[in-house]
């Protein structure tokens, strides 16, 4: 018995990729309808949808020698980095944006809305809108330092004129900082220079003080030493004149005993003893006994030396302390000291600090016309909005179509054999 020839058995499960793309071709109007019905959602958000548009300005450092006259004042000092440095802290901040927002709410096309305030728009718009320009640290091979700022804005923000503005308003709050520590500066400085002047003035009286207290000082050991000086002499003088006066009383008792009253010598008491006077005496010393002098003169002169007051014009050396001791009665040194109206003159480096003082009031610096960087790029009116872009949006929204046209009408055709089963 000969074998009879097996038939092919199919699976109903197996995929026929030409029925399939037949069916699929026989829905084509299925597929053109879903893409064109999202073409069109994509056409109408791209056209419909707030564009955003993106601006933003460049700022580089200026050279040198715009810098010159602030860092000729002695006082400031900034180099055109530092300027530039000042300027890109001055954009990014939080504060400066703020109350530029503040002064120019106009141009920013009514951010604040009903149940938020002010800040809070202002914040919402800040987080997403600014970004800092600026060289990255990663390159160091870069041409030339530059700051910046961008702004990614809805229509209804005039972009434009809030960077520009921006700009102009950061720059002008730096020179009014600037002027501002110039003015701190140079009132520290003259402040400084005061209490300079004030130390001195305090330094001289102390040292014309101390002067004075040493003349004075030495004016007193002076008068009390020609004091002491004058008292011994006076002690000595009146000594002398109790001696004097006790050689007296000894010499009058001896001329008294011998009856000598009146003046005479020892030859011419040896000539009265040749005329028959016996008169004896013995001379030990080459000088004249006092007692020769007779009772009379010596009583005499006992009496006068009894009723002195004062020795002191026996002494020449005591009319010349009492001469210096009325000299130092009055010190003129001391009263020229005293008497110095304008002591300032006497102050050392005085004149240096008054000219010193003098260039600093004399500092007119003008920060209005101080060029702190350069613009190099100025914001400029965009020529198309960054977003959205509507020939992506369309063509993303055309490709999207077809392919969920083909999903939906895969979906249909492969529901078929269950409903063709189930009926």
């Amino acid at each position: 018995m000969r074998d009879q020839p097996q038939q092919p058995t199919y699976n109903d499960d197996e995929i026929d990729l030409v029925e399939l793309l037949q069916s699929l071709f026989r829905q084509k109007y299925l597929i053109l309808a879903v893409a064109c019905l999202i073409t069109l959602g994509a056409a109408a958000y791209a056209f419909l949808a707030t564009p955003h548009y993106k601006v933003q300005s460049v700022l580089r450092p200026v050279d040198r020698g715009s810098l010159d006259e602030l860092n000729g004042t002695g006082v400031y000092e900034l180099t055109p980095g530092e300027a530039l440095s000042r300027a890109g802290a001055g954009l990014s901040s939080y504060e400066n944006r703020l109350a530029f927002f503040r002064d120019n709410q106009a141009l920013f096309g009514g951010l604040v809305t009903p149940g938020r305030s002010l800040e809070q728009a202002f914040e919402e718009f800040n987080r997403a809108a600014f970004t800092m320009l600026q060289v990255d640290p990663k390159k160091p091979n870069s041409l030339s330092e530059f700051v910046g700022i961008s702004l990614t804005y809805p229509r209804g923000v005039e972009g434009v004129a809030v960077v520009n503005d921006l700009v102009t308003y950061v720059l002008e709050a730096e020179r009014e900082r600037i002027a501002s520590d110039l003015k701190v500066l140079i009132a520290n400085r003259l402040f400084s220079l005061e209490q300079k002047v004030e130390a001195a003035r305090a330094s001289y009286e102390a040292s014309k003080e101390a002067q004075i207290a040493a003349l004075l000082e030495a004016d007193a050991l002076q008068r009390a030493q020609l004091k002491d000086e004058l008292q011994a002499l006076r002690g000595e003088l009146k000594t002398r004149r109790e001696n004097r006066i006790k050689s007296l009383d000894e010499a009058i008792q001896i001329a008294e005993s011998l009856g000598i009253e009146k003046p005479t010598t020892p030859s011419a008491m040896a000539d009265a003893q040749r005329q028959g006077q016996v008169v004896r005496t013995e001379v030990n010393s080459r000088e004249i006994p006092l007692y020769f002098m007779g009772s009379e003169a010596l009583k005499a002169e006992r009496e006068a030396l009894s009723a002195r007051r004062s020795d002191d014009f026996s002494e020449p050396r005591i009319a010349e302390i009492e001469t210096e001791l009325e000299l130092l009665g009055n010190n003129r040194q001391v009263e020229i000291l005293e008497k110095r109206q304008n002591e300032d003159l006497y102050l050392k480096d005085l004149a240096e600090w008054r000219q010193e003082a003098a260039q600093l009031k004399g500092i007119k610096f003008d920060t209005s016309g101080l060029k702190l960087v350069r613009l190099d790029q100025p914001a400029l009116a965009p020529l198309a909005p960054i977003k959205p872009k509507k020939a992506l949006v369309i063509g993303l929204g055309g490709v999207a179509g077809l392919m969920l046209g083909v999903f939906v009408a895969l979906l249909r055709n492969l529901m078929r054999p269950r409903q063709a089963e189930e009926s």
